[in-house]
């Protein structure tokens, strides 16, 4: 496969809003509020940011001290303040290493808070199971927290796998099987250890076709040039000898990002149906949506567009999230690729996804679901969400799937 050349520059380095994809559902909803709240940190200065850890830590080990005993105070006093600097040792360490640039103040508040939070709770233990059992259990607990969060950090969160992913859509056909690559959730921060990743993986695959499905910044990013730039950067490098297409992500994401596609290389779907011919007479039928996280008017759109798609043609959805996966069978969608969950970013073992961000809840997590005649597939993604959302994943590697679609 060739080498793709670099791609145009940006015709302006001014990010212009969509007004299409402004004033989303999705802002209105609790998780984003709480996103929001957890970015309060971001205008603090460091004063402020140390003072606040030290009120945390205070404030548990003075709770210690009157409800156990002054020496195990201490010593939870200590503990905490040296897993809390570890943290910060490995937050200021990820930009250095080119694996996360986002800021290290808000994300140490968040991770300190809830290691003083289980310290406080094992207070109840302490005074049933006794002081120096107490503080050894927690004491195991912070430390296998500290190792998740590196591991998730340094090693989880940018070693993207290629997940392959045979499907047979039943169809008779000689035509040899097109490989279908899907990729979400770039959430570019900076031109990265995993943006380096990701295109050394396209390379690999190759493609017949590539499909993406939205989010292309961080969403600590989105009115931020560079990280633009830069996932300009990464799109300019992603060929496929069928096409690139595309979609938009969340409106809260994705609101300036439409502009990034100018002068590349890459057919950005907007509420339409195009015909993409996959060699040896056979063409399927791509239906790509805007997402506005507003599940009627994004199901309306969704018949609209299955009205515009050629009869008689495999449908692909390209849709940022799993919301209409409901309504796909109805549009006789074949196969139906999206995002937006991560897989969770984080999971628990024997649980799954702590949080999806879909409507939908963990009905629809990550992976591969049939519905009805629909085949759909839940991308884990590739980047991480940004803002208060943690800077990194556990049990939840980020992913690019080659489908080997047989069938058509």
């Amino acid at each position: 496969m060739s080498q793709p050349t670099p791609p145009p520059e940006a015709t302006s380095n001014t990010l212009r809003p969509d007004p299409a994809m402004l004033d989303s559902p999705l802002e209105q909803r609790a998780l984003h509020k709480f996103l929001l709240l957890t970015n309060l940190p971001l205008t603090w200065n460091a004063w402020q940011i140390i003072g606040f850890i030290a009120g945390l830590l205070a404030v548990t080990a003075a709770l210690w001290w009157a409800l156990v005993d002054g020496s195990s105070a201490l010593d939870v006093l200590q503990a905490l303040a040296f897993f809390v600097l570890a943290d910060a040792l490995i937050l200021a360490s990820l930009p250095l290493l080119r694996l996360s640039f986002g800021p290290v103040g808000a994300q140490l508040v968040l991770l300190a808070a809830p290691r003083c939070l289980a310290a406080i709770l094992a207070i109840a233990l302490a005074r049933w199971l006794g002081a120096d059992w107490t503080v050894a259990i927690l004491l195991a607990l912070e430390l296998a927290a500290l190792a998740a969060v590196a591991w998730g950090a340094y090693g989880e969160s940018w070693r993207i796998q290629l997940t392959e992913m045979p499907l047979a859509l039943g169809g008779a056909t000689d035509a040899p099987p097109l490989r279908l690559l899907h990729l979400s959730d770039l959430h570019v921060e900076r031109y990265g250890r995993r943006e380096e990743r990701l295109l050394r993986l396209v390379r690999e695959a190759e493609p017949d076709l590539i499909l993406i499905t939205g989010d292309y910044v961080s969403l600590s990013c989105v009115d931020d040039p560079l990280a633009h730039a830069d996932a300009r950067r990464v799109l300019g490098q992603i060929a496929a000898p069928r096409g690139v297409y595309a979609v938009l992500g969340s409106p809260p994401v994705d609101r300036n990002s439409a502009q990034m596609f100018e002068g590349l290389d890459i057919r950005l779907l907007r509420n339409e149906a195009v015909a993409v011919d996959i060699g040896w007479g056979q063409r399927i039928a791509l239906l790509g949506l805007d997402c506005l996280q507003d599940p009627p008017r994004d199901a309306e759109h969704l018949r609209e567009v299955s009205a515009q798609a050629a009869p008689g043609l495999r449908r692909v959805l390209l849709f940022h999230s799993p919301e209409l996966a409901l309504a796909a069978p109805e549009a006789a969608i074949d196969l139906y690729l999206c995002g937006h969950t991560h897989g969770g970013q984080i999971r628990l073992p024997f649980y799954g996804a702590m949080i999806t961000s879909s409507t939908l809840g963990k009905r629809f997590e990550m992976g591969y679901y049939r519905v009805g005649q629909t085949h759909l597939y839940v991308s884990r993604g590739i980047g991480l969400e940004g803002m208060g959302a943690p800077r990194l994943r556990f049990l939840c590697p980020p992913e690019v799937t080659l489908f080997t679609l047989t069938g058509l």
